[in-house]
């Protein structure tokens, strides 16, 4: 990814912290709300977007945030000190109010609001973890499944037509941080 390092010319906002001489990378194409805070070594992707009051915390670790995915309002993405970073794929959607802390979730991914994944969990592509639910420490969504609850369980496999549906998630949010950012610009 090729990156301007907390530039604000290129339509970055938020606030872009150093920790330990590490500063949050933002592809000038994404859109970082201005009170949405990145901290340490943090990536975020092409047309990739992190909504109001997000704070993504990369001090022990490090966090990815692949293209065109969406971290939406009040979520919290953390890492784990030298266990595990945060890698967040491509076109991943990550609901309001969620906690994402040491884990990877593949692209299309889908965590629904105020759900929590823990260290070392994974949710493969396509994967969806409902509204509310907890994926504990090392758990994994298989591609194209929906868990749900708290502890998450495996519910079933998405139809071809739930995985259309939560496949335009992803592209709305790339088109809606578009217009964000360019109404703050004053364009």
């Amino acid at each position: 990814m090729d990156h301007e390092a907390g530039s604000r010319r290129a339509g970055v906002f938020g606030t872009l912290l150093p920790f330990e001489g590490r500063l949050p990378r933002v592809h000038p194409d994404a859109f970082v709300a201005p009170t949405a805070v990145l901290i340490g070594d943090v990536e975020i992707g092409e047309g990739a977007s992190v909504w109001y009051n997000c704070v993504l915390r990369g001090d022990t670790n490090f966090i990815r945030v692949g293209r065109g995915s969406n971290i939406q309002d009040g979520t919290i993405v953390h890492v784990a000190n030298r266990r595990f970073p945060t890698i967040i794929g491509e076109d991943v959607t990550v609901g309001h109010a969620a906690i994402v802390h040491a884990c990877t979730l593949a692209d299309r991914a889908f965590v629904g609001m105020g759900a929590t994944v823990l260290d070392g969990a994974v949710i493969e592509e396509a994967g969806v973890l409902a509204a509310g639910g907890v994926l504990p420490a090392g758990k994994r969504i298989g591609a194209g499944e929906l868990w749900m609850g708290a502890p998450a369980r495996l519910v079933r496999v998405l139809s071809e037509e739930e995985r259309a549906g939560f496949a335009r998630t992803a592209p709305h949010y790339v088109k809606l941080g578009g217009r964000h950012r360019a109404s703050l610009s004053g364009g």
